[in-house]
């Protein structure tokens, strides 16, 4: 019988803030079942096992990382979509550390198309990206670069691996606009 008050989302919930305070590679049902007083047997009518929570948490960032995008970009287009989807994205990773982390996890393929969270990233990411009037496969290869340039860098910031006494966020801003002409500018894009 399930114990009161867990469900499958609060189980979520918690081991999305575990991942946020100790590492999501160092959250385990055991982990979460002491977060909530209880044995790990307690969490197995929520969740099936290990690799179903952990993608639980994967799919709770997914959804969190594109409301907050979404939210950034409504009613912008050009280098202040751009911008704002960026800032977006690396406030989130700098918040949420844990959650970034799962977030950056491959998903079973079918796990992820199955996903609303997953497709929603990606139309976000096209949207902000037609207004550069790309189209395929140039919108694939400008997204995969503003991902890779967008992970790499926090990545780095979250490692600490910004030692230079400029400001990160300065570099960050530089890092934007050259992107943004890189985009306005983007080889074999479709002339006027």
């Amino acid at each position: 019988m399930a114990r009161a008050g867990l469900t499958a989302e609060r189980v979520t919930e918690a081991a999305a803030d575990l991942a946020d305070a100790i590492g999501f590679e160092n959250v385990t049902v055991s982990a979460v079942a002491r977060s909530f007083g209880v044995r790990d047997a307690s969490l197995y009518s929520h969740v099936k096992n290990l690799q179903d929570l952990r993608e639980r948490v994967t799919l709770l960032a997914a959804g969190e990382v594109a409301d907050r995008i979404a939210a950034a970009v409504a009613g912008r287009s050009g280098k202040e979509a751009m911008t704002a989807f960026a800032n977006a994205y690396r406030a989130y990773a700098l918040a949420h550390p844990g959650r970034y982390a799962a977030y950056q996890t491959p998903l079973d393929p079918a796990v992820a198309a199955r996903s609303a969270a997953y497709v929603r990233n990606v139309e976000l990411t096209y949207a902000m990206l037609r207004a550069y009037d790309l189209d395929e496969p140039h919108l694939t290869d400008a997204g995969r670069l503003l991902r890779s340039t967008f992970h790499g860098y926090v990545t780095l910031e979250l490692n600490g691996g910004f030692s230079h006494s400029r400001e990160v966020r300065a570099s960050w801003d530089s890092a934007l606009d050259g992107l943004h002409f890189l985009l306005q500018h983007w080889p074999g894009r479709p002339s006027d």
